[in-house]
């Protein structure tokens, strides 16, 4: 079976220790194992901004449902050069940080439209 992919955009916010900013994001979906639906979720933040709000490892993303999404920074550089930034930001890093998540708590359409009304409009 064709596992089809739906890709939707929305807006929401990022709050990162409790200092929010407007934010637009991607919301990926593809049929998971069993019942259950594979969402990924994507945004890019400005490194400065981050940095300047104390962000560590993690943020909240806001959606347009108003379901609050851990997202994370998962440091590109797997390979071992010599500093270990476990997901930690460092002013060297990109200008645009790439913050995701991945949600696979849907377990029905109706479930994942509920949760994801970006999806609504899409596909």
């Amino acid at each position: 079976m064709e596992k089809h992919i739906v890709k939707a955009d929305g807006i929401g916010a990022i709050d990162v220790n409790g200092q929010v900013s407007p934010v637009t994001y991607t919301v990926r979906v593809k049929e998971g194992k069993g019942p259950s639906f594979e969402v990924d979720i994507r945004l890019m933040a400005p490194r400065d901004w981050l940095l300047q709000k104390g962000f560590n490892r993690d943020a909240v993303l806001v959606s347009q449902s108003g379901a609050r999404i851990p997202v994370y920074h998962h440091d590109g550089n797997h390979h071992d050069d010599g500093h270990h930034h476990d997901g930690r930001l460092d002013p060297a890093d990109a200008v645009s940080i790439e913050l995701s998540a991945r949600d696979d708590s849907c377990i029905s359409e109706v479930d994942l439209r509920r949760k994801y009304p970006e999806f609504d409009g899409a596909g």
